[in-house]
């Protein structure tokens, strides 16, 4: 390699370097938020739609979130239970609101014991977390007119919500109108809301329908800048994202009682909230306009997305009908897919898939299929990364070629650099003049380096932001190929039950896991088959380079250290091999005892003499 390529190279080593000891000097704050404040008053617009009113209103004291507080919340409201094979939780009566929701199939960590996960949590909880569909006045209807967030639903069909047996719930005013709205949910994580109104006064009524996402304060979230966390919204196929943090820089809207961002949909849409996992989203019928809204509250610390669907005029006698979706749950790769299939556009993308999104959805939906064919995580991740090598084989063949010529020529080179001295003009013409002579490419050996760098950020990716890596097992003490190695030399390595020091402690950064020994051994053998810089500050930085990852990625995922032990290995064995086949002959530490070249008869080792 020439110092152009080898500086490319330091260069983006070194960027990395930094990035990682950035992030472990200086985590991200968490933010402080207090959801106790009141709640300002929306307003009405004479004869249009009047803006949907904030969701709810937090008690005067939040007390902290705990599983009695969550109970006495619940136990405040008539609630109709919800059973599926992945969900489990109810719904309130008042304002008919799910609000109470967890995933079955997930706990909060691999103790068996552990609680399972919660999704949404009521009002008079710490950071309550709700979805709720109601209707907005227009023309000469009032909010005392229409069902809203505290409305006393009635339930006339149905005991309990599962996937075979869904529910309606009822509610009269005195103007007239007959309200009904049946809820139903598949086995998987969607629901369908059909929200009807009936006319029997004597007059047209116009109305607005609407589906609301809240969460009081801002929840806790990782906090790490290639991960998006807050709203997720499609608008006509195009993704937006906006952190929490941002929401509450929305420009105020005259005629909202809170800070938004409103966006006109033609077509199709979706909105709601997305963590790492878990995901909230509102869903208008594929095909229907709406008006699609992300608001902060600020005096109540609430943040709000909103579906607006058009404005409905319902004739005496006459009956309306609208029907949308509610996604509440995990962010599973097979079902987002599902459900983007049936015609929610763009649902896919609710996972993020960060820059490389052309190489992480492929990269992911390979290491998918290859676990349902091989039923383990972590071999999946070694078999596709020899499928990643043999893709990129002929590619890096001729980048293999070169790098053994390179590390045959390495004693001229030397030589060359003690004749020229000081004279870097004088160097670099022999040098030239010297890979012209042996027809050696210098910048080739730096194309397998350079093809793995958007590779290994977009496997990261995969491991850090999809939920089926989360609790992923490998073998052995390897049980959740998303978490950092659970070894140490304080365990043995696993082989003690004490656990090792936490990830981010500066205990885990010295007492590090197997795994990342493994991985800068396998660096270092790796690097002693390509020829070594002539600069010695170059070299003395190369020569560190496999220990400073070997550190550094000890706090990684396990998923991904396996990654680039896999790929280590595969590349020393098909260099190894290559070098082989064009005559050169190192040994395991990359030293060339013979070589010959391609085509002429191998150099012998002369036989020792008979005593």
């Amino acid at each position: 390699m020439d110092d152009q390529n080898k500086n490319l190279i330091l260069a983006t080593a070194l960027s990395f370097l930094v990035i990682l000891v950035w992030f472990f000097l200086f985590p991200p704050e968490q933010p402080i938020v207090d959801p106790n404040a009141p709640v300002p008053a929306t307003t009405q617009a004479d004869g249009t739609a009047a803006a949907p009113p904030i969701a709810g209103t937090p008690p005067a004291a939040v007390a902290p979130s705990s599983a009695e507080v969550r109970e006495t919340a619940l136990a405040d409201d008539v609630r109709i239970q919800i059973e599926t094979p992945e969900l489990k939780g109810t719904i309130s009566l008042t304002g008919g609101r799910l609000d109470d929701l967890k995933l079955s199939q997930y706990r909060e960590t691999l103790e068996e014991d552990a609680d399972i996960v919660t999704l949404l949590s009521p009002v008079g909880t710490a950071n309550a977390y709700y979805a709720l569909y109601g209707w907005a006045p227009a023309g000469d209807l009032t909010y005392e007119q229409v069902p809203g967030a505290n409305t006393e639903w009635q339930l006339v069909s149905g005991d309990t919500l599962t996937p075979d047996s869904p529910i309606t719930l009822a509610w009269s005013n005195e103007a007239g109108l007959t309200f009904n709205r049946t809820i139903s949910v598949d086995e998987e994580f969607m629901f369908t809301v059909e929200q009807t109104v009936t006319n029997t006064s004597g007059q047209p009524r116009r109305l607005q329908p609407y589906g609301i996402v809240a969460r009081h304060g801002e929840p806790d979230t990782i906090g790490f800048f290639i991960l998006h966390e807050g709203m997720v919204a499609m608008n006509d196929g195009e993704l937006a994202e906006v952190d929490y943090d941002d929401m509450t820089d929305f420009d105020v809207v005259a005629r909202e009682a809170a800070n938004a961002q409103v966006t006109e949909v033609a077509g199709n849409g979706w909105i709601g909230f997305t963590d790492k996992y878990w995901m909230t989203t509102l869903i208008p019928t594929p095909g229907s306009s709406f008006t699609s809204v992300a608001k902060f509250v600020p005096g109540a610390q609430i943040f709000q997305t909103e579906t607006r669907l058009p404005i409905v005029d319902v004739a005496p006698g006459a009956t309306a009908t609208v029907s949308s979706q509610l996604f509440a749950g995990a962010k599973e790769w097979e079902a987002i897919r599902s459900y983007e299939q049936e015609g929610v556009e763009g649902f896919l993308d609710s996972i993020d898939w960060g820059w490389f999104f052309f190489l992480t959805k492929p990269i992911f939906a390979v290491l998918h299929w290859l676990n349902i064919f091989i039923g383990n995580m972590g071999w999946s991740i070694v078999v596709l990364t020899l499928l990643i090598k043999a893709i990129l084989l002929p590619l890096a063949y001729k980048s293999y070629v070169s790098m053994a010529k390179m590390k045959e020529l390495q004693p001229q080179m030397e030589k060359i650099k003690e004749k020229a001295g000081d004279d870097r003009q004088k160097l670099q013409t022999e040098m030239m003049a010297l890979y012209k002579k042996e027809k050696v490419n210098p910048a080739a050996g730096c194309l397998p380096i350079l093809l793995q760098i958007p590779i290994f950020f977009s496997l990261y990716k995969v491991i850090f932001v999809t939920i089926e890596l989360r609790h992923a097992p490998w073998f052995g003490p390897f049980q959740d190929l998303s978490a950092p190695d659970p070894t140490s030399i304080i365990n043995l390595f696993g082989l003690l039950p004490n656990e090792a020091p936490h990830p981010e402690s500066l205990m885990a950064l010295i007492f590090i896991g197997i795994l990342p020994l493994i991985l800068g051994i396998s660096m270092w053998l790796q690097q002693k088959l390509n020829p070594a810089p002539t600069d010695p500050t170059q070299q003395m930085i190369f020569a560190w380079m496999p220990w400073v990852f070997m550190f550094m990625l000890g706090g990684f995922a396990s998923g991904l250290v396996v990654y680039w032990i896999a790929n280590n290995i595969i590349t020393f064995t098909q260099q190894y091999a290559i070098m082989r086949s064009q005559g050169y002959k190192p040994d395991l530490f990359g030293n060339i005892k013979a070589s010959f070249k391609k085509g002429d008869k191998p150099v012998e080792d002369k036989p020792k003499a008979k005593k």
